[in-house]
């Protein structure tokens, strides 16, 4: 029996003893049966665990499951924008949070409803790079919601605030923390952020090919002539050595015009050796005011999966527009799992400035995570 039904059926059982003493006081001992009076408390004590059982049964999915994450960030910046008013942040240690919650349940065994909630600090400052989650105030929010079903040997999914990639497979086996070279050098392709309502569909081969498409557009408005609408396909093959994709998206910019990119990712993971992760992107702005029509996109980065009690990684990559000097960033990090529940991530990183008079951004800061 559960802690739970314990602790109803302990007082109920007293409840019914408490009546049986007092009727014993008033027969004689030829008239008292223990075993028959046993007997008939049982019962009642068995009629009301099932009542029990009912209502923990009715009152939440067994095919549902929780998850938990928290995180607690330290972390400082260094930089100077070249202004009479520089950054009066520069060196300050700055500290914060992020909870995040998502609950999972199947209703035949082979779909999946997700729902994320997400609190924390706000994204900005020195700590931006760590992603304390998109909110303030230390506000609670539902971060996403999402429904993924077969469709005969293909799988679907139709979600709100999730990305319309989240079936993409991107080959990239490089895990780093740090929010800017965490798309592997595919930040535009792998549609969905910032969108609302996502959908998509995806087949695998189950022979290392999968391939894939998505749809992301904004809740006011799907698929019509007026909408922003944004529409993607992915295809790639992956195996324990290599792996390779590309993804093909189209962004409308406005009524009129469209933003397309084309993504490239790739990993190897020699034996002995750390992984290499490599992107490119490269993307086509339409109607860009100030006439500039390429955005491009590169990152590599290194794994080595045992340094030690845990593992490291180094990585760079830029986002750069057509005309404009490349402004690469470089980072380190090391994961150090103390237990099955919890990992320390310091991570190093340095983000340069192409503008005159300004220096680079470095950033130290620690983070220590908690599953459960």
């Amino acid at each position: 029996m559960k802690l739970f039904q314990k602790l109803i059926v302990a007082p109920a059982t007293l409840g019914f003893l408490v009546p049986m003493s007092t009727l014993a006081n008033e027969v004689t001992i030829n008239n008292f049966n223990p075993a028959e009076e046993l007997a008939i408390t049982n019962s009642r004590v068995d009629g009301l665990e099932a009542r029990v059982n009912n209502f923990e049964a009715g009152s939440f999915s067994e095919t549902t499951t929780a998850s938990f994450k928290a995180a607690f960030v330290l972390g400082s910046e260094d930089s100077d924008d070249g202004s009479a008013t520089a950054n009066d942040t520069d060196d300050a240690i700055q500290a914060g949070y992020s909870f995040g919650m998502k609950l999972t349940t199947s209703f035949t065994g082979e779909d999946k409803l997700v729902t994320k909630f997400d609190a924390g600090n706000s994204k900005a400052g020195s700590l931006s790079e760590f992603g304390l989650n998109n909110t303030t105030a230390d506000a609670l929010i539902v971060d996403g919601i999402s429904y993924t079903f077969p469709i005969g040997s293909m799988t679907a999914f139709v979600g709100d605030t999730v990305d319309g990639g989240s079936l993409f497979t991107i080959a990239c086996v490089y895990g780093g923390p740090s929010d800017t070279l965490d798309d592997c050098g595919n930040p535009n392709a792998n549609i969905g952020k910032g969108q609302k309502t996502n959908a998509g569909l995806s087949y695998d081969f189950d022979n290392g090919f999968t391939t894939a498409v998505g749809y992301s557009g904004l809740a006011s408005g799907l698929m019509t002539e007026e909408s922003l609408d944004q529409y993607a396909i992915n295809a790639a093959y992956t195996g324990e050595e290599y792996g390779i994709s590309l993804t093909l998206a189209t962004v409308e910019s406005s009524a009129t015009e469209e933003d397309t990119y084309t993504a490239f990712n790739g990993y190897y993971t020699p034996e002995g050796l750390p992984s290499i992760s490599v992107g490119y992107e490269i993307g086509d702005i339409g109607g860009a005011a100030d006439g500039v029509d390429e955005n491009t996109s590169f990152f590599v980065g290194l794994t080595w999966d045992e340094v030690g009690p845990g593992s490291a990684g180094v990585a760079l990559g830029h986002s750069t527009r057509e005309g404009s000097d490349e402004e690469y960033m470089y980072e380190a990090y090391y994961d150090y799992p103390v237990n099955d529940g919890m990992t320390i991530t310091p991570l190093v990183y340095v983000k340069e400035n192409a503008t005159a008079g300004s220096d680079d951004t470095t950033g130290v800061m620690v983070k220590t995570s908690f599953k459960f």
